[in-house]
């Protein structure tokens, strides 16, 4: 949700219906992000929570972004526009972040891309913050344990955009366990809570993680559709559109590997897109921009989960009510079943 879906007004919308709604701060400044805290202050008195980016290691040699770079000259030439500098932003701001989480503390912050030093997680629950790390695996969950967090988000492979692997290991793309089976696994091997995540989009579902071990879920692609979201138009067009019809885990937008709908972009360039996150993302980053000013879907990033022919255009809001009475029949169905 880092791409601009995840906006204030989608957070205290989520907020207010009674979930628990997020800021993502991966892409933005320290002053960004903390517009955007202040701006969702003043739209909901309710918890809510930011999520970081973990700053990420040379991963590919120049040489092989340089290479990626002459491929993408086609695009920049059709788009009329220039490459970004695949240089420019590898220090996101991560340490002024933290530095503006810890003097004006939020209720909830959760980390992609890696397990934080234990002096971050432990300095923030200082200032009253409960964290949450993403894991892909069992061990990466028991990683999490140790590192200090309050809790575990366990993101099976069906999740949209990227996914939350601590090693970058590009023998490792498509390899990750479907979600129950991960939840079960990491419920096994974990005492902390434990929050599901990947191609949620449905009450009933969320019954069913809670079901196989989870204490809470957690939706992306479900929200990217809603009135609130700051997604843009085409994106949550192609969601339910029939010429969309899958979804893969690609490094062509961001080098690293992320799960969108397939598209021209992604056909083309998805095979040979170099392990270089973020530097594949800044340099992509002007061709997605002349894209979606160009109306054209086909060179956008249109991350989502595989559940995404689901999605529901509602006010944020609603969509929590709906899931919320879902969740309620399932539970109820499955009561029943389980008292014949």
């Amino acid at each position: 949700m880092a791409g601009g879906v995840a906006v204030p007004q989608l957070a205290a919308a989520v907020s207010e219906a009674g979930g628990l709604g997020f800021l993502a701060a991966g892409y933005k400044t320290a002053d960004g992000m903390y517009q955007e805290i202040k701006q969702l202050r003043g739209l909901t008195s309710r918890p809510f929570g930011v999520n970081l980016f973990l700053p990420q290691p040379e991963t590919a040699a120049p040489a092989a972004v340089d290479v990626y770079a002459h491929q993408l000259a086609g695009e920049a030439s059709w788009y009329e526009t220039e490459l970004g500098d695949p240089d420019s932003g590898r220090d996101d701001g991560y340490d002024a972040k933290l530095a503006v989480l810890l003097d004006n503390p939020v209720p909830v912050v959760s980390f992609h891309f890696g397990v934080p030093a234990r002096e971050v997680l432990d300095s923030l629950r200082r200032v009253g913050t409960l964290t949450l790390v993403t894991a892909t695996t069992a061990d990466e969950a028991r990683a999490v344990e140790r590192a200090g967090a309050d809790a575990v988000i366990a993101q099976g492979v069906e999740a949209g955009g990227h996914q939350g692997t601590h090693r970058d290991v590009p023998e490792a793309d498509g390899s990750g366990l479907g979600l129950l089976s991960l939840v079960a696994q990491v419920r096994e091997s974990v005492g902390i809570p434990v929050v599901a995540a990947g191609g949620i989009m449905r009450g009933g579902q969320i019954a069913a993680v809670l079901a196989a071990g989870a204490d809470a879920a957690q939706l992306g692609t479900a929200f990217v559709a809603a009135h609130e979201s700051g997604a843009h138009a085409l994106h949550k067009q192609a969601l339910t559109d029939p010429l969309y019809v899958r979804t893969e885990l690609t490094r062509a937008f961001s080098g690293r590997p992320a799960r969108a709908l397939v598209n021209r972009f992604l056909r083309e360039h998805g095979p040979y897109a170099p392990a270089a996150y973020p530097d594949v993302h800044h340099l992509t980053a002007p061709l997605r921009k002349a894209a979606a000013k160009a109306g054209d879907a086909q060179g956008l990033a249109l991350w989502a989960g595989q559940g995404h022919r689901m999605a529901r255009e509602l006010p944020a809001g609603q969509l929590v009510e709906v899931l919320a009475a879902e969740l309620a029949a399932a539970r109820t169905t499955l009561s029943a079943g389980g008292a014949r």
